[in-house]
């Protein structure tokens, strides 16, 4: 076997899954984090969701502008340096909630924790579409892309799902602090092992010093944009989904069970993101989104009108049929539509879509909870799931049928000039 005929791990290395596995779990916690923190110990739920918008806002503002950096200079020193710096502003931000602090003050600093967010998910998505571009043979690139963006994809939504479920065991088994420290020890050390990991080379990934770059205005194509859209449909619905659920689970008496409940919904989202491989050319990308789509809105459909546990339960597992499948192809659209050179930038566009439409959904849902009722913000999933579909149609009309199917990979120089 030749080098280029190799299995992508052993151009990776033995290491690089785990490490980039646990470094994407913080940015997972970091909304639920702060949202359980604020509320255990200033007593308002309101300014907990306040917070967590706030965590959003800064991911939304400057997480496009670490992917840039990233385009520019290289992953190594961007994510080190982010790492580092979220890793002491999640410490310091579990220090002044619970001092005489003005909440004007707690919630600057919720901004600096979005804005200093490591964006290793989409840095792992550029690194790997890099690698296979410019190490595997032309004959397995298409294939590996699609695990990859498969993996990518089942990855994210489990540390989506696990993330809330360790920031209650944390809360709930140590303190309400717990969570937001945890996550600043995990990034000072994955993180940076992330970082360090000989697959953020300069010589492998190189940077727009030295390579084409596509215009800025090519971020603005409506594929493109569609693409945001859907993904921010999705960071919504995970925002809606977790905070109406803990609203259902409390008025039963076991709120703090709701993350168990919801990684029901994970597991099948997992399972299925990852069988999007095995899944027959003719089932075009764009007809995927729809499909996958559309069973995540009839499922949440159903939500309102559940009455127990078990129904919840039941609803949650079709539910995440539809979730991860979603995800995949919404990534792989991403991936495929990013400028020249820009690759690290439109992949930290689309997390940050994701955590900026969990955090504005958390707020939103939980105030309406709060404020009208559970059965209200049952409703909130499915006006998510609606936007994603709607996504989803645009993208349809958007991607003519020549291009629906699988987009052959392209050429090893021009994805390695996308890893960027």
């Amino acid at each position: 076997m030749t080098n280029a005929d190799a299995p992508l791990i052993r151009h990776t290395g033995v290491s690089y899954f785990p490490t980039a596995f646990i470094a994407r779990l913080p940015y997972a916690m970091m909304v639920v984090g702060v949202l359980t923190l604020v509320v255990a110990a200033r007593g308002s739920v309101g300014l907990g969701g306040l917070n967590s918008a706030m965590v959003g806002l800064g991911a939304a503002c400057v997480g496009p502008l670490i992917g840039a950096a990233a385009d520019r200079f290289g992953q190594r020193t961007v994510v080190a340096l982010t790492g580092i710096l979220n890793g002491l502003v999640l410490g310091a931000f579990a220090w002044v909630v619970y001092s005489s602090a003005p909440d004007a003050a707690v919630l600057a600093l919720a901004f600096v924790i979005g804005a200093t967010a490591p964006q290793v998910a989409p840095m792992s998505r550029a690194r790997l579409v890099g690698i296979i571009g410019a190490r595997v043979a032309p004959g397995r690139r298409e294939r590996t892309y699609e695990r990859t963006m498969a993996y990518e994809s089942a990855a994210d939504e489990t540390v989506f799902v696990f993330g809330p479920f360790l920031v209650g065991i944390l809360a709930a088994g140590i303190a309400p602090w717990a969570p937001v420290v945890g996550a600043g020890i995990l990034e000072l050390v994955f993180v940076t092992a992330f970082a360090l990991h000989p697959t953020g080379a300069a010589r492998l990934l190189g940077s727009a010093g030295d390579r084409p770059v596509g215009p800025k205005r090519e971020l603005l194509r409506p594929d493109l944009v569609a693409t945001v859209v859907g993904i921010f449909g999705v960071g919504l619905f995970f925002g809606a989904t977790l905070t109406s659920l803990t609203a259902f689970m409390g008025d039963r008496g076991a709120g703090e069970q709701a993350g168990l409940v919801y990684g029901v919904m994970g597991i099948g989202s997992a399972a299925f993101a990852l069988g999007v491989a095995l899944m027959p050319a003719g089932f075009t990308r764009r007809a995927r989104w729809i499909a996958f789509a559309s069973l995540m809105l009839v499922g949440t459909l159903a939500l309102p009108f559940v009455g127990s546990v078990g129904g919840m339960v039941a609803a949650l597992a079709i539910i995440g049929i539809g979730v991860g499948p979603t995800l995949v192809t919404q990534y792989a659209f991403g991936g495929e539509r990013a400028p020249i050179g820009r690759s690290a930038t439109v992949m930290t566009i689309l997390g940050s879509a994701i955590i900026v439409g969990q955090s504005l959904a958390s707020a939103i849902t939980g105030e309406l909870a709060e404020s009208v009722g559970t059965g209200v913000a049952l409703w909130m999933p499915a006006v998510a799931a609606a936007i994603v579909v709607g996504a989803g149609i645009a993208n349809w009309k958007l991607t003519p049928a020549r291009t629906a199917a699988a987009v052959p990979v392209p050429a090893a120089e021009e994805l390695a000039a996308r890893a960027g």
